[in-house]
């Protein structure tokens, strides 16, 4: 089979399209044949040789990636036949190896994919989805909420733009682009302003009249998120997910964190990762929640991590062998 595959800790070109043997699934693993791989802000930390949250950098050489969809093509001992042949999508957990034409994974961490997705879509929501799942737990969000989306034409705020707009709120997107911004209009944003004009806090000032936000959904940081706070009401919630621009801002009084512990504490359950990854399949599939998609070949791979890295990509990176 074909694989992406990392022999030193760099940039992007690092990544190399070459031929491996297949894997082949250990007791109670299936191996997927991959019609569509998630790419991830962390998959080019781990590239980078940035450890970020997981326990241990991979061992090199590496097949990247931990989100896959396609048809099950083979069974480990212990796995029910009825997997053969099914459309499903996983979450590979710590485990790299979504960035090639197959990958193996425990069966107990597989879902089946409703009809009316593709690959690409599943695959979006199995990882973008579920943390889109697990963000939105922490708001109660209605029809007098007004909420600010840093980074809104992006794979995850595309997701909650939309889930915003169908719980009845006032979305503000905010873009790194023109284009961006009309991305994030389109997708359902009441207003969509370029946070690289210096007065787009004004812009959203002037556009609220004397109202303010509820809600910042914020998983950018730094001087984005500071103006963004600044538009809350003092009781106003800044739920943080992330800081893509390298600097993370906390709010006192507003501000809580909600990646890690938290979320799964908050969704509870025997298996909160699952529950959520079904919530988001769901969403999908009875169309309340539509993930944008910017779709790289497999060969691909350090186009796409030098786009997703430059911010030049607009909804959930994926590529297709």
């Amino acid at each position: 089979m074909h694989a992406i595959r990392l022999h030193a800790f760099g940039p992007a070109d690092n990544l190399t399209y070459e031929h491996v043997d297949a894997p082949s699934p250990a007791p109670g693993q299936v191996r997927i044949a991959v019609a569509a791989a998630g790419v991830h802000l962390l998959d080019t930390a781990l590239r980078r040789g940035e450890q970020g949250p997981l326990p241990t950098l991979p061992a090199l050489p590496t097949i990247p990636g931990r989100e896959v969809a396609g048809v099950v093509e083979s069974l480990g001992e212990e796995v029910a036949g009825l997997w053969l042949g099914k459309r499903v999508v996983a979450h590979l957990g710590f485990a790299p190896g979504g960035y090639a034409e197959s990958a193996v994974v425990d069966v107990d961490r597989v879902h089946e994919i409703p009809g009316n997705l593709d690959f690409a879509q599943a695959v979006a929501m199995i990882g973008t989805g579920r943390t889109a799942m697990g963000i939105v737990q922490f708001s109660e969000l209605g029809p007098d909420s007004t909420v600010i989306i840093p980074a809104a034409a992006g794979g995850l705020g595309t997701l909650l733009v939309q889930y915003a707009k169908h719980a009845g709120a006032t979305v503000i997107g905010l873009t790194g682009s023109p284009e961006k911004t009309a991305l994030a209009r389109a997708n359902g944003a009441d207003l969509a302003v370029d946070y690289t004009n210096p007065e787009w806090p004004e812009k959203v000032r002037a556009w609220l009249g004397g109202r303010q936000a509820t809600t910042v959904f914020d998983g950018v940081g730094g001087a984005i998120a500071r103006e963004s706070v600044g538009l809350l009401k003092p009781d106003g919630q800044h739920i943080i997910f992330g800081w893509s621009s390298g600097e993370q801002y906390t709010a006192e009084q507003t501000s809580v964190r909600v990646l890690g512990p938290a979320m799964m504490q908050k969704t509870g359950g025997p298996s909160p990762i699952r529950t959520l990854e079904l919530r988001a399949l769901t969403e999908a599939a009875e169309a309340r929640l539509v993930p944008a998609i910017q779709r790289f070949p497999l060969s691909a791979a350090a186009k796409a991590h030098q786009a997703l890295e430059s911010r030049q990509t607009t909804g959930k990176v994926v590529l297709e062998p």
